[in-house]
């Protein structure tokens, strides 16, 4: 019987071991395109990814690199991703622990007396005091996992943690990504609160001439008129833009887990280095870079392995007991060789009716194993079209920046040239007014490109699932 017993414990030891692993689960195939990028003239696809880059080296700016490391080490979002790690890996160990035999002990102490008055007549009288007891050591209390019901459960609960750890990669991608447009947006408030008070104190110098001009009567009230419209212009535009940072700067401090307070500042806007060139890198690579899509498909391979849970429910459940220890009236005796006690108790259950319980939990986890198909599916296409809209957007706001610079390297020319013909009095001050509004808001613009420019980079470098090595 000892060595039944020890056979048993053996073979439930390795089954655990040997069977408790997470065997390759395929995903369902999905068609990738072979580009993301439609226009004919793009370059060709590059092996070499943008996203093959750590994030500190895409983001060169010092001060934004110890924004996004202070906001590794204290962003509440990511902290509460690596609490829920935790509570998955527990989960994990709870589930895994029904591979192995439950060993434990107890004891049992009694202590009884009698009153004086409460005898009873007997033939023998018994002794006032009795002393009794038991202890045994349950040497196992163990399933047997025939059909490997267990296992599978170990594995759906060995997936989800690891679902739950690519989770925290995509919290990883989404902080260094909000950081670096946060810091970004900053900075281009930044150079716009520049552009206004440079162009504020040009235009008081202006009204300041034309005062003058019109205290000697070369001007007239309604040119001073007109100046002071551009004065109060530009002046009503420091104090909104002043909020617009302070409010960035709030946000930022959110981001990375402090308190309202200034962020130091790094390189200005103009100097924010952009890649030459963006690769997009091989499509298929999205499958196994973008760390959302490995978790849709590691919870995928959760709810299939949860559907042989319920399937084999429908199979006996075989389970060992055996204990051993020492029982006796008296405790001076209790350790006595004849008063040891031991037990082996193989019990075997068949459910035969539940009354649609286990058909239905069947039903049920197919159900969800087909709505987590959809949801990998959906998240494969999604992530095409975040890399083929962040692409384009690349693209074309280049263009759109290039542009601008042109606009407003025109502007500032015909703004000088203007206000030269009007000192000249060649031409009259409406000319020159008109010029310099169009080069403050085409400044203004091309400040938002120039911005717009760079978070198109944070965007591909986000779709193509960087930024969590």
């Amino acid at each position: 019987m000892k060595r039944l017993i020890a056979l048993l414990l053996i073979v439930g030891f390795f089954q655990a071991i040997g069977f408790g692993q997470k065997k390759k689960y395929p995903p369902p195939q999905v068609q990738t395109p072979q580009s993301l990028d439609r226009d004919a003239t793009a370059p060709q696809v590059n092996p070499q990814s943008l996203a093959d880059l750590k994030w500190f080296e895409v983001f060169g700016d010092p001060r934004l690199q110890d924004l996004v490391r202070d906001a590794l080490n204290s962003n509440y979002d990511y902290r509460a991703s690596v609490a829920r790690i935790e509570q998955a890996r527990a989960n994990y160990g709870i589930v895994r622990s029904s591979l192995f035999p439950t060993i434990g002990a107890s004891t049992d102490l009694t202590f009884t007396g009698r009153s004086r008055d409460g005898e009873i007549q007997l033939p023998e009288p018994l002794p006032k005091e009795r002393n009794f007891g038991s202890i045994l050591l349950n040497l196992f209390t163990y399933e047997l996992d025939i059909w490997g019901k267990n296992r599978k459960a170990t594995a759906a609960a060995r997936a989800d943690l690891e679902a739950t750890e690519e989770d925290r990669k995509t919290v990883l991608t989404t902080i260094v990504s909000d950081v670096a447009t946060s810091y970004y947006n900053l900075r281009e408030l930044d150079f716009e609160l520049e552009i206004a008070k440079r162009t504020l104190v040009s235009r008081q110098e202006s009204l300041r001439i034309i005062s003058l001009r019109q205290q000697r009567g070369v001007s007239n009230m309604l040119e001073v008129r007109q100046a002071e419209e551009l004065v109060y212009d530009a002046t009503q535009v420091i104090p909104a833009l002043e909020q617009s940072i302070e409010q960035q700067e709030n946000f930022i401090s959110v981001l990375i887990g402090k308190n309202p307070q200034p962020i130091v500042r790094g390189e200005p806007l103009t100097q924010q280095t952009i890649p030459p060139a963006i690769p997009e890198g091989l499509t298929s690579d999205l499958l196994t870079r973008r760390p959302d899509i490995r978790s849709a498909e590691r919870q995928l391979y959760a709810a299939n392995a949860r559907i042989d849970v319920a399937r084999k429910a429908f199979f006996p459940t075989i389970s060992l007991t055996g204990f051993f220890g020492f029982e006796s009236t008296q405790l001076k005796t209790l350790f006595n060789g004849s008063r040891s006690v031991w037990g082996f108790v193989p019990q075997l259950a068949q459910p035969i009716f539940t009354g649609g319980l286990l058909k239905s939990n069947v039903k049920f986890t197919r159900a969800q194993e087909a709505i987590l198909l959809v949801n990998y599916e959906k998240t494969i296409q999604t992530a095409f079209r975040d890399v083929a809209d962040a692409l384009i957007a690349h693209r074309k706001v280049k263009e759109v920046r290039q542009q601008r610079e042109l606009l407003v390297t025109t502007l500032q020319d015909r703004s000088r040239l203007s206000y030269a013909r009007y000192n000249g009095g060649v031409s009259n001050l409406l000319e020159a007014l008109d010029a310099d509004r169009e080069l403050f808001t085409a400044e203004l613009s091309l400040a938002q490109a120039r911005r717009d420019e760079l978070l198109t980079v944070v965007q591909v470098y986000k779709s193509l699932g960087g930024g969590w090595q």
